[in-house]
């Protein structure tokens, strides 16, 4: 086989791939992943059940493909604005208006639904998805907060607690919302403004 059909080949499985993904997304936030059938998978993404087998090896597969694909951008967020500067009560406050809006995506909360059920029958399925999830805003959080420390910013408390408290005050509503299904009204921005606030006279760090 030339090298140009290698590559044509290459490209058509790479969006055959892309294409059962969205489509297992789809089906597993409308009927669960248990209840999802892969024929329905490739029936909305087209290709066939050879090829879904060959790209994922079983349904877990493509599951574990799914999540990998829906990123908690979460950390990344919480970097690029501390990478900014500025004063504590800015950057927080900025903070946590992006980081309530990043974990209050539908596509988040679906996924969320979905990998909880799995994490009960699996542990290493359920470590590794907080390893990408929760344990990377935790440790982002951390660095900013160790950060100004070390700049001599005064505060109440170690960084790790800091981290900590900040990060369950703004990812209450999306856990709450994961399991109302729709009947939790989340925060408002002027909610979040008012509960960084408080934080912020808590830990010491309000001008």
């Amino acid at each position: 086989m030339s090298e140009k059909l290698t590559e044509i080949t290459d490209e058509r499985l790479d969006r055959r791939c892309n294409a059962m993904k969205c489509a297992a997304l789809t089906l597993f936030t409308e009927q669960g992943f248990e209840a999802t059938k892969l024929s329905e998978v490739v029936e909305r993404a087209g290709g066939s059940l050879a090829t879904l087998y060959k790209l994922f090896g079983n349904k877990e597969g493509l599951l574990e493909a799914v999540i990998s694909d829906t990123r908690d951008h979460g950390a990344d967020i919480i970097r690029e604005i501390a990478a900014r500067g500025g004063k504590p009560s800015v950057t927080l406050h900025e903070v946590g208006l992006a980081l309530h809006e990043s974990v209050l995506s539908p596509e988040y909360i679906a996924i969320f639904r979905i990998v909880m059920s799995r994490c009960i029958a699996d542990s290493s399925f359920a470590e590794d998805f907080f390893k990408k999830t929760q344990l990377g805003k935790r440790v982002a959080l951390h660095d900013i907060f160790q950060l100004w420390a070390e700049q001599g910013v005064e505060m109440i408390e170690e960084p790790t607690m800091l981290a900590d408290i900040f990060l369950g005050m703004h990812v209450l509503d999306f856990q709450m919302e994961a399991i109302s299904h729709g009947h939790f009204e989340p925060a408002t921005p002027e909610q979040i403004r008012r509960r960084t606030d408080f934080f912020l006279r808590g830990a010491g760090l309000a001008d």
